[in-house]
């Protein structure tokens, strides 16, 4: 019996280290399943403290990234192309034998147009090709600095050598542009020219009605072209006063570099460079308001330019007028304002009006020339009945 209540021991031992085992896994099972399943009680589960490591900033990561210089200004896309002049018959009359020869004039300027659209695309297709070379050059020499060299690097003066010539060939192309602006302003006053050859052909004797048909045929077209011609010289002004501009701070900038160049360690762009940053573009000549009664006997005006003659001679007090102007008061704004007589009829009077404002587009032009930026000028137009011719006049605001 004693052997049998030993074995009945055991037995019980073993029967209740298999409940307190499957006690543990059932536990550990109830723990797992509640750990899985999202708590419905509204609080979030707890979860265990875990240790967050610190990870170091990498030199490449310490190191501020290069400060890249402005991109380069966008040139004009404008294709100039003057429509083609209509082929008339004869008609025999002297007044016809003068249209015929007023045609072959405008038909030669359409000509010296269609050449200068040519020389600008070229031009503006080299100046891109120097800018692009300019801004690879600048980026390698940036990102060499960006990542650290020695100081005087012969690798890296070689290129600012390169980036200096690249912006030498830039201003030279500010100088093509210059010449072609040259080019294009005699072909506008020869335009001008031949429309006042067709309107003054109206008033000769001897025509048919034939010819005066031919004659409006001959003033539109010579009117169109007068309108490209200005476009034409609007553009190549604007593009010039641009790359200009862009030149000069890239030349600033260069100085920058060479300094950066001489330490082995990137510094960033000139101060004048991030100012060009902060800047708005350049403003394009904005279309002419519609005209506005001005009180212009309360208004004393800078400057009046009277157009009582074919290119009038301003240019040099109006650079004088302006510039005491600006020696005063450094953040002047000043207003252009085409002044068109109201005398007439209204065909006369709008007339005028085209003509007064392309006098103070013109005049407009003369100033971005002088240095002037064309933010800082608007433009009004205006008519009165106290001038007897077209007038600008400048106002400072």
């Amino acid at each position: 019996m004693a052997g049998r209540r030993s074995v009945g021991d055991g037995r019980t031992s073993r029967v209740a280290l298999v409940g307190l085992l499957a006690s543990a896994v059932l536990s550990g099972c109830s723990f797992m399943g509640d750990s899985l399943w999202p708590s419905l009680s509204g609080r979030a589960p707890k979860e265990p403290p875990r240790a967050v490591a610190t990870i170091p900033p990498t030199e490449a990561e310490r190191t501020p990234p290069p400060v890249l210089a402005p991109p380069p200004p966008v040139l004009g896309q404008t294709v100039f192309q003057a429509p083609p002049v209509q082929q008339l018959s004869q008609t025999g009359t002297f007044v016809g034998q003068k249209v015929g020869q007023l045609r072959g004039e405008l038909v030669g300027l359409q000509r010296n147009v269609t050449g200068r659209n040519q020389q600008l695309a070229q031009i503006r297709n080299i100046a891109t090709q120097n800018s692009q070379r300019y801004h690879g050059t600048v980026a390698a020499i940036n990102a060499r600095l960006q990542l650290g060299t020695t100081p005087g690097n012969p690798v890296l003066v070689n290129q600012w050598n390169e980036a200096q010539a690249d912006l030498d060939r830039m201003a030279g192309d500010i100088a093509a542009m210059n010449s072609l602006a040259n080019l294009v302003a005699t072909d506008s006053s020869l335009s001008a020219f031949v429309l006042e050859s067709v309107r003054a052909t109206y008033g000769l004797a001897g025509a048919i009605d034939e010819d005066h048909r031919q004659l409006n045929i001959l003033e539109d077209e010579t009117n169109q072209t007068v309108v490209l011609i200005d476009r034409l010289l609007n553009e190549l002004s604007e593009d010039v006063n641009r790359q200009t501009a862009y030149v000069g701070n890239e030349r600033r900038n260069l100085t920058t570099v060479s300094l950066a160049i001489k330490n082995g360690e990137l510094i960033g762009t000139s101060l004048t460079n991030r100012a060009y940053f902060a800047s708005a573009p350049s403003a394009s000549i904005a279309p002419m308001p519609q005209s506005r009664n001005f009180a212009l006997e309360n208004r004393r005006p800078l400057v009046v330019i009277r157009f009582d003659r074919p290119d009038p001679p301003y240019e040099r007090a109006l650079y004088t007028a302006v510039s005491q102007v600006i020696e005063q008061r450094a953040d002047a704004q000043f207003e252009l304002v085409a002044v068109t007589p109201n005398q007439g009829t209204p065909a006369e009077v709008a007339l005028n009006s085209t003509k007064a404002k392309r006098n103070a587009e013109t005049v407009l032009r003369s100033l971005a020339d002088m240095g002037l930026p064309a933010g800082r000028v608007s433009l009004q137009a205006t008519t009165s009945p106290t001038v007897s011719t077209n007038e600008v006049h400048i106002y400072v605001r």
